[in-house]
């Protein structure tokens, strides 16, 4: 009886975090609340490409090449005969894969090398930090441009090279956030009482720096998406004929821009519209789980509404 009320009252408080959150999110952030439904399409796009594209994405129709956008082609065709539409819509799939595939490699390295440096501290943080500190040295994008060139361009690739490297960079806020929490009672006592340091670390700090972990994750899928089509662009990220979004602005988009401007205005437009809606997302979020930010100024209505009060205040005495 007692493990089911204490469930019920857990559920309860969980329901009620999640409401909280998208009620702020309605109405402290109406910017967060677009960048949302762009994220959600991109997800449904990227789900749903095949029931989507009216044609597939590699499907030529030769005798209609360099088309400009009409009834039968809403977006035009590029010089094989391609579908745009088509092309842009699958070039969304693979920007979804590689964006939450890399960050969720990159969130398991920071997790890894910032929970257990943090919490370790000596020799070992130190090495691992100049280990850090070597790699943020470099330019990230010429690191991955070598990388790639020596392991071979691909998908799995790309995926791979771009999670490491956001996650060796990333692992200096979970450390600084590990160094917080350790610091706490709750920690001090479970090492008193000799608790296993895989149990501290797996049950008192990981629970509590979960926030900085998802405001990482929401703010890197964007950037992640942006390296992954410069890449592509450099030729060093997804090879053809997958249509990358940063691959259709390269290549034959460079060569026939002129010609057909629209083989690299749509690409182009539907990655900055994407990488703009989830950036606002991010913020979004990142606002709102930060206790530090709440209730304060940066929130939308906020410091008018004070403001009123504070005038409202001095006139009525």
């Amino acid at each position: 009886m007692a493990d089911s009320s204490l469930r019920s009252t857990t559920e309860r408080k969980r329901h009620s975090s999640v409401r909280e959150f998208f009620t702020r999110l309605v109405k402290e952030k109406p910017l967060g609340v677009a960048g949302a439904v762009i994220t959600l399409l991109l997800l449904f796009v990227g789900i749903f490409a095949n029931f989507i594209a009216p044609y597939g994405m590699n499907e030529l129709h030769t005798s209609e090449t360099l088309l400009p956008p009409s009834a039968k082609f809403l977006l035009g065709t590029d010089n094989l005969g391609r579908d745009m539409l088509s092309r842009v819509i699958f070039g969304a799939r693979i920007s979804l894969v590689v964006g939450l595939s890399a960050s969720v490699i990159a969130s398991l390295i920071e997790i890894l090398l910032g929970i257990t440096s943090g919490y370790a501290g000596g020799k070992f943080d130190l090495v691992v930090q100049r280990f850090v500190d070597a790699v943020m040295c470099l330019p990230s994008l010429l690191l991955m441009m070598v990388v790639i060139s020596l392991i071979g361009a691909g998908m799995l690739q790309v995926i791979v090279v771009m999670g490491i490297s956001w996650g060796i960079g990333g692992s200096r806020l979970i450390r600084g956030a590990t160094m917080s929490i350790k610091e706490n009672v709750y920690v001090q006592a479970a090492v008193a009482i000799g608790c296993p340091t895989r149990r501290i670390l797996t049950r008192h700090i990981l629970p509590n720096i979960m926030a900085p972990i998802i405001i990482q994750f929401s703010t890197r899928v964007p950037g992640i998406i942006l390296t992954e089509a410069s890449l592509s662009f450099l030729g060093y990220g997804i090879p053809p004929p997958a249509p990358s979004w940063g691959g259709m602005l390269s290549g034959s988009g460079r060569t026939y821009m002129y010609r057909a401007p629209w083989m690299v205005i749509w690409p182009g437009l539907f990655l900055s519209i994407v990488v703009y809606g989830i950036n606002m997302f991010g913020d979004a979020v990142r606002d709102i789980l930060d206790p530090r930010l709440r209730g304060g100024a940066g929130r939308y209505g906020v410091k008018a509404k004070k403001e009123a009060g504070v005038k409202k205040a001095v006139l009525s005495t």
